[in-house]
């Protein structure tokens, strides 16, 4: 990987979002990131290809709409199978999405800290779903193996055309959910006894923390320039950009250490007139 040749972070990301064989994908991901961090790579060239409005993929796993893929209990060995399956399909979408806010967005009028947020957050995106597919093939499995849904996809392409309304969408929605729901799937794993899946759930956990927050001070910051309160503005944002309503519990507490307080979220809730 480091004789490949990269000629922008932009193109680094488009590429690795254009792949369809994963193992390429998730090294050009982190090889980007690394290159970037580095500063050994410019922003962008005239030279980037095109970003494409679908990441690549393999043949398989089928892609279904949500509600065709079967939920199975934890407590079984298939259950377990399936519950990380559907986990690193989640984690794959994110290395993509972490690279097409980098790509899709490299002309805007923001600082190079901002991409390295995203870098960074698409190296570890990589790092989660390598995790979770060695232990998927740990467990006599691997990715592709079961269908899945293309909800999350099509969920921040209804937000390619607008940078603030992709960070309300990406990180303070879907990847604050996985801050929400992560703690419980953790303890339901240590009592089956498998130990192993608990342990890489943790490393997610304490990774998308990180995420979030990236995703926050962003969204603040675009907010503070374009002098708009934030949580009105992002309240605008997932009505305007996204179906359906925010479920509850809440991890309040991790979520407010990231940035997001219940101002942002609460009135979006299916409970919130509870």
């Amino acid at each position: 990987m480091t004789d490949i040749h990269i000629p922008s972070l932009r193109a680094g990301a488009t590429m690795a979002i254009a792949a369809g064989d994963l193992d390429l994908k998730t090294r050009l991901a982190q090889e980007s990131a690394r290159r970037w961090q580095m500063r050994r790579l410019s922003l962008r060239s005239p030279l980037d290809p095109p970003v494409p409005d679908r990441p690549g993929r393999p043949e398989k796993p089928e892609l279904v709409p949500p509600k065709a893929v079967e939920k199975r209990s934890v407590h079984t060995l298939p259950g377990r199978i399936a519950m990380l399956h559907a986990l690193a399909h989640i984690e794959l979408n994110a290395v993509d999405l972490a690279l097409d806010i980098v790509a899709r967005f490299a002309t805007e009028p923001v600082p190079n800290s901002f991409f390295d947020g995203w870098m960074q957050v698409a190296f570890e995106e990589a790092k989660h779903f390598g995790m979770v597919r060695d232990r998927l093939r740990a467990l006599g499995a691997d990715y592709g193996d079961m269908p899945a849904h293309d909800g999350l996809w099509k969920a921040a392409h209804t937000t390619r055309n607008d940078l603030t309304a992709r960070l309300a969408v990406v990180p303070l929605i879907l990847e604050a959910r996985g801050l929400d729901v992560t703690p419980s799937l953790q303890e339901k794993m240590r009592e089956t006894g498998d130990i192993e899946s608990a342990d890489v759930l943790k490393v997610i956990y304490e990774d998308e923390k990180g995420h979030v927050a990236i995703g926050a001070k962003w969204f603040r910051f675009l907010c503070a320039r374009e002098k708009r309160d934030p949580a009105r503005t992002f309240q605008e944002l997932v009505r305007s950009n996204f179906r359906g309503q925010l479920k509850a519990p809440f991890n309040d507490v991790a979520r407010a250490e990231a940035g997001l307080t219940p101002s942002f979220y609460r009135s979006l809730s299916s409970i919130s007139h509870a």
